[in-house]
């Protein structure tokens, strides 16, 4: 195993920065507010900083460069490059490598660079500290960013850039008011601790605590606390079944800025080509997810003594023949709607492209688009139908 083995040589200079950083963070900072005070506008100043680097990561390196969730124009690439860097994550190139990488081999202790089945220490902060063979530079599933200008103008000039972000808002603003040490501590050294370590919360909380909607293949999970402190990547659980998808949140009252920033940015023409999963397949997630907590609950002994107890053992016989018969008639209909589904949605996209591609349609072939699209949108509502139907059952079980 991998931490069995000699410890491998610590980073030092990861180790003094995060360590540095963080002390500074808790001894100067609330030092400075008791003997002098921070003002509202270095608060401000502070939020404003920490969002924008914050947004930075999760709109840039992770859904545009690490996922191609969605297209930007160059201003937006450059401005996201540029607030990337002051949060001092390391270049977009290396960010997505590593990124990459977590998710081809998500809990695999030799592959996966921040692998959670290390722990919690290590997937948040360890893995970054010492040289594990997993972490090591290898661009070769990033071939297409080493083809980007600015994904590669920003992993050429990367610590001048960094230092340069990270020294110039706080002293321009100190200029400004006098104020340097405030600004310093806030807009530098706070904003860089609270950034690292939300940011570094999805790679460990977001493994440990919260729900598993979607898939249990991983540890991935939704955590909407954590959504709160990340800009929406709480949500990952989702986020490792469905990868590809610009959203994190994607239900109406879910907390993700990042989505809201992506899809505001498509307005004005900033961003485009916003990749969306289907929602027939999220809901057969969802529904797959269901029937596989129900089958568990019903191979639970535990579970099953305690409904034999509760009605008898004669009345579970029949109980349980009826809940089988229910459980095999749902995972038959999933399987029809799933199939049904893949034959409608490739005849839908045929057309759609054909649509595209001839500027004129008849009549005929416009009201087939539309029959079908209704079709999918039946098949949907079919799917949510069941799944209301095997919560209902998990319900009772538990």
């Amino acid at each position: 195993m991998l931490l069995k083995q000699a410890k491998p040589k610590i980073v030092w200079s990861t180790a003094l920065l995060l360590g540095i950083t963080g002390l500074t963070a808790l001894i100067a900072v609330p030092w400075y507010e008791l003997t002098v005070g921070f003002e509202w506008t270095h608060w401000l100043a502070f939020t404003i900083f920490a969002a924008s680097n914050g947004l930075a990561i999760t709109a840039g390196y992770h859904r545009l460069w690490a996922h191609n969730t969605y297209k930007a124009r160059p201003v937006m690439r450059l401005l996201l490059a540029l607030l990337g860097a002051a949060s001092l994550q390391n270049s977009i190139l290396v960010w997505c490598s590593q990124h990459r990488r977590h998710h081809r081999h998500v809990d695999d202790n030799q592959n996966d660079p921040y692998s959670a089945n290390l722990g919690l220490w290590f997937s948040h902060i360890g893995w970054m500290l010492r040289e594990y063979p997993n972490g090591a530079d290898d661009f070769s599933n990033v071939k297409d960013l080493q083809r980007d200008k600015i994904v590669q103008w920003q992993h050429k000039h990367y610590y001048s850039i960094a230092l340069i972000m990270n020294i110039a808002p706080p002293l321009i603003l100190g200029a400004i008011t006098g104020q340097y040490l405030a600004y310093f501590l806030l807009m530098g050294v706070l904003r860089l601790v609270y950034s690292h370590h939300t940011t570094f919360f999805i790679n460990s909380l977001a493994h440990f605590w919260g729900r598993q909607p979607y898939t249990s293949d991983n540890t991935a999970r939704d955590n909407d606390f954590l959504a709160l402190l990340t800009y929406g990547e709480g949500y990952h659980n989702y986020h490792h079944i469905f990868q590809n998808d610009y959203r994190n949140g994607i239900r109406w009252f879910h907390y993700d800025p990042t989505k809201w920033l992506i899809k505001a940015s498509s307005w004005v023409g900033l961003s485009y080509d916003l990749r969306v999963t289907p929602k027939f397949k999220i809901r057969q997630a969802m529904v797959t997810r269901q029937l596989e907590i129900a089958n568990d609950k019903l191979t639970n002994p535990t579970l099953i003594n305690t409904i034999k107890q509760r009605i008898g053992t004669i009345e579970y016989v029949q109980w349980r023949a009826a809940i089988d018969k229910q459980m095999a008639h749902e995972q038959q209909q999933l399987t029809e709607l799933m199939n049904e589904w893949k034959t409608i949605h490739a005849r839908w996209v045929l057309i759609k492209r054909e649509q595209l591609a001839v500027a004129k349609q008849s009549m005929e072939a416009s009201l087939d688009f539309h029959n079908l699209k209704h079709k999918l949108k039946e098949l949907e509502f079919s799917l949510v139908q069941q799944y209301r139907r095997v919560s209902y059952v998990n319900g009772v079980l538990s």
